[in-house]
C-alpha cells in the first residue's frame, strides 16, 4: 500500500488544531508530547496499522495499539475521532465531568479504541507484550505497537518487560519511544539521563532501528514500513522516534514547558494559525 503524503499531512495538521483547541478549551492537558506525536499517530492510523474503527475489544485479526504515556491523550482521542472510532464532535467533551474523554485514557467509560487505562507510566510495554502473545497462542499474524515516552524509560517495569519480550522471541511487536529529550521537570539527560539508548535496548535483544525526523511524514512512513519487514525474524522491534515537543507550534517547540500547560486565547489564535483547517474543525 502506497501512502499519500499530501493527505497524511492534512489530516496532521487537522489533528495539531484539534489538539491546542481541547486543551485550551478546559486549560488543562498535555499539548507538547501530543504535537510531537502527530506525525507517528496519523501515519500509524491512516497508513500502517490493519484497524477497525467498529472496535470490539478483543482486536482479533487486527493490528492493536496501547498508549502507554498515557497523557498524551489529546492527539490519541483526536486521530482516533477522525478515524472514525466516535463522532469528532465528542473532541469538545475533552477533561469535563462524567465525558468519556478523561485526561488519562480509561476503559470503564467504554471509549472505542481504548484497550487500557493509562497514565500510570512504565506498565504499556508490559501489557502489548501480554496482548502479542496473545496472538501467537491464538496463531493471529497481527502486530502490536506500543508508544512510551523517554522520560518513561526511568521507570523499572519497562526494562523488566524489556528483558521478556526478546527471551520469547516476541517477533510480532513494534515498540516505539518518543524521543524527544524532554519531561515536565526539564531535559531528560539532566532529569536522569539514558545514555546510550540504542545500545541499551540492543544490549537487551532488540532490533532497533531509529527515525530520525520524527516529525516528517515521509520518514515516517518510511520507517514504519521499515520496521513491519523486521517483524517475524526472531526479535522485537524497538523504534526510536525523534520527535520535537510542541511540533507545529513555533512557541510551543524544544522546551519542557509545555509538557502540561493549556495555551491562552491569544496564544490559542497563533497555533491555529500556524496549522490550516483542513478536515473541518469540530
Amino acid at each position: 500500500m502506497s501512502a499519500d503524503i499530501n493527505k497524511l499531512e492534512q489530516i496532521a495538521s487537522q489533528v495539531r488544531r484539534d489538539i491546542v483547541r481541547m486543551v485550551h478549551a478546559c486549560q488543562s492537558g498535555h499539548p507538547g508530547g501530543s504535537l510531537g506525536c502527530t506525525d507517528y499517530f496519523v501515519a500509524l492510523y491512516f497508513y500502517a496499522m490493519k484497524n477497525d474503527p467498529s472496535f470490539n475489544m478483543d482486536g482479533i485479526g487486527e493490528d492493536l495499539f496501547f498508549l502507554s504515556n498515557g497523557h498524551i491523550s489529546p492527539v490519541f482521542y483526536s486521530t482516533l475521532a477522525r478515524a472514525g472510532y466516535f463522532p469528532v464532535s465528542e473532541l469538545s467533551t475533552f477533561r469535563k465531568i462524567d465525558s468519556r474523554l478523561q485526561g488519562h485514557p480509561t476503559t470503564h467509560e467504554g471509549l472505542p479504541g481504548i484497550r487500557i487505562a493509562s497514565g500510570s507510566l512504565g506498565q504499556g510495554l508490559s501489557v502489548a507484550i501480554g496482548a502479542a502473545q496473545a496472538k501467537k497462542l491464538n496463531k493471529d499474524n497481527s502486530l502490536v505497537y506500543v508508544l512510551m515516552g523517554d522520560g518513561e524509560l526511568q521507570e523499572g517495569q519497562v526494562w523488566e518487560a524489556a528483558l521478556y519480550a526478546p527471551h520469547n522471541k516476541m517477533d510480532n511487536i513494534i515498540a516505539a519511544v518518543d524521543y524527544n529529550g524532554a519531561q515536565i521537570d526539564g531535559p531528560t539527560e539532566q532529569v536522569l539521563s539514558l545514555g546510550n539508548l540504542r545500545a541499551k535496548w540492543e544490549a537487551f535483544g532488540w532490533d532497533v532501528m531509529e527515525i530520525e525526523k520524527g516529525n516528517d511524514m515521509t520518514s515516517v512512513i518510511q520507517g514504519l514500513d521499515e520496521a513491519k519487514s523486521r517483524t517475524g525474524k526472531g526479535k522485537p522491534v524497538m523504534i526510536l522516534l525523534h520527535t520535537e515537543m510542541g511540533n507545529g507550534v513555533d512557541f510551543m517547540m524544544g522546551s519542557h514547558k509545555w509538557h502540561g500547560i493549556a495555551p491562552n486565547d491569544e496564544q490559542l489564535a497563533s497555533a491555529l494559525a500556524q496549522n490550516a483547517e483542513t478536515l473541518g474543525d469540530y
